[in-house]
């Protein structure tokens, strides 16, 4: 079973584990610079799964014209191809259906567009660069 929460203080448990799995993921896996991967925390909301007390998956929301741009979301490797990324994607909805949030935005690494199509994002516009990989933006009418 896992257990989502959520904060907006950057001196938090949960933002530190959130922080921690995108280092692992982004930082260490992806070879994304900390200096572009650390950006803008004070500003967003940061949501981590636990499964027994140990934080598996995160990401993390910033309002933007009234939508809920969705970022950093990552799984520890040793974790994957459980749901949990897809768990805390429901969570996020459900929270920005109850908060009247219209809709939800993010960019998508290209080799995780399946991943959000299947959630009922839809592909909006141009592919672009960031940190070196190729994304696309998405949104979802909620």
């Amino acid at each position: 079973m896992i257990a989502f929460y959520r904060t907006t203080d950057i001196t938090s448990k949960v933002y530190r584990d959130a922080l921690s799995i995108r280092k692992e993921v982004f930082v260490s896996e992806q070879g994304v610079p900390e200096k572009l991967e650390i950006d803008a925390e004070e500003l967003a909301t940061h949501y981590v799964g636990y499964v027994e007390e140990q934080a598996v998956v995160t990401a993390r929301t910033i309002e933007e014209d009234g939508a809920w741009h969705i970022q950093r979301v990552a799984t520890l490797n040793s974790q994957r191809h459980k749901g949990y990324a897809k768990e805390l994607m429901k969570c996020i909805e459900e929270m920005a259906v109850e908060e009247k949030v219209p809709y939800l935005t993010l960019g998508a690494q290209d080799q995780a567009q399946n991943f959000y199509s299947k959630l009922g994002f839809k592909v909006v516009g141009e592919g672009f660069l960031d940190a070196g990989i190729l994304h696309h933006k998405m949104n979802k009418k909620l």
